[in-house]
């Protein structure tokens, strides 16, 4: 199953809009930054694709410290990251 990952540059940022997220019923994890994604905190937001377009709406005002979103792709047990 694919998934999207909410990157930011602070873990203060990651932890609140995970929060935002879990206030609107989308389920969340808070996971550690694939080593791939270098310009992150250290952590991120992960949340199933099907979410995303409700995330985006939830999401009207990037912060200056948002890196972007990005998928998740697993072929053939590897990960692969594309930037949404």
């Amino acid at each position: 199953m694919n998934y999207i990952l909410a990157v930011f540059k602070s873990r203060f940022a990651t932890l609140n809009f995970a929060n935002l997220l879990k206030d609107n019923n989308i389920p969340v994890a808070i996971i550690n930054t694939p080593a791939q994604i270098t310009r992150a905190c250290g952590i991120s937001v992960k949340f199933l694709g099907d979410y995303l377009p409700k995330v985006q709406s939830l999401f009207l005002r990037r912060p200056n410290n948002f890196d972007g979103f990005y998928s998740v792709v697993k072929t053939n047990g590897r990960e692969q990251y594309f930037k949404i």
